[in-house]
Parts: structure tokens; sequence; C-alpha cells
């Protein structure tokens, strides 16, 4: 029962990381790159599965199942994530070239290259645009990313109790 809890929290939580990125586009005028789309997805994805989690209530495989999946959707966001810190680390001259807006690449893209063309980053990913106590937006990120990695490898890889085996 307790898991469930943890799955609630987590849906907040990312709820919550969607909410400041959009206060960050929207108020303080922060143009998010198409990395920074990207991780929004994994956050989108990590929450829902955890609000379904939520929802649910699993016990033993249920918490595997949905483990695995929050592991899943949050490691894919932390690979996009480590992929902008990357970007961002590289000497000026060889940052790629700035893109267009992820915007237009959706009404004049096949929704393919647009992924392909997001997941490789652009100069405007390696561009860092706000820091906060010295780590830039991708840096804090990976750091929830990763933190939903190893709760979701919690439920994962866990020893099941005895009575959670008699509710399944």
């Amino acid at each position: 029962m307790a898991s469930r809890w943890v799955f609630g929290v987590i849906s907040l939580v990312c709820a919550t990381l969607l909410g400041v990125a959009f206060y960050m586009e929207y108020v303080m005028g922060l143009e998010p790159c198409p990395l920074c789309w990207l991780q929004r997805f994994g956050f989108m994805g990590a929450g829902l599965v955890s609000l379904l989690a939520f929802l649910h209530g699993p016990v033993a495989w249920g918490n595997r199942v949905y483990g695995f999946l929050l592991a899943l959707t949050a490691g894919a966001g932390l690979g996009v994530a480590i992929r902008q810190l990357w970007l961002q680390s590289l000497p000026a001259d060889q940052v790629p070239a700035c893109g267009p807006s992820v915007d237009y690449m959706l009404e004049v893209l096949p929704w393919k290259e647009v992924l392909a063309t997001a997941i490789r980053g652009t100069g405007d990913c390696a561009e860092v645009v706000w820091r906060f106590l010295g780590l830039s937006i991708p840096g804090w990120t990976a750091i929830f990313f990763s933190l939903l990695v190893l709760t979701g490898l919690y439920f994962l890889l866990r020893p099941a109790r005895s009575r959670d085996w008699i509710r399944n």
C-alpha cells in the first residue's frame, strides 16, 4: 500500500516540474530547445505511469511492472538530459549549428525527422540560459530523472513480501 503513495508523490513531483517548465517558458520567456521538449515528454511519461500506479494501487508484480515503466521513461529522459549536458560542455567551435524552432519543424517536417533532429540537438540546446545553484536546467532534470530511475529500479527489483503474493 505504501508504494501507491510513493507513486502518487512522484506524479505530483512530475506535474510540478512540468509546471515549472511552462512557467520558465511563458513567464520568464525562456524558449525550450528540442532536447528540452524531449525532457518534458520524459516527465510526462514518468508522471503518467506514476499516476496510473497510484490509481491502480499495485502490489507484488504490479509494482514491478510500474517500476519497470517508470525506470524506462525516466531513463529515456535521463539520456536526453545527459546528451544536453554534453552539448553544453562542448567548446564553442564544436557546438552544432542552431536549428529552427520545434513548432516550425513540426509544421514542415515528417515526425521521424523532427524526432531525429531533436535527439541530435542543436546549437540552441548547447546554450545555458538559466542556472540555479550552479546547475543548468538539464543538470537539474538529470538529478530528478536519476531519482526516478532509482525509484523505478527499487520497485522492479525489491523482493516481494509473502503477503503481497497472496493479494495478487
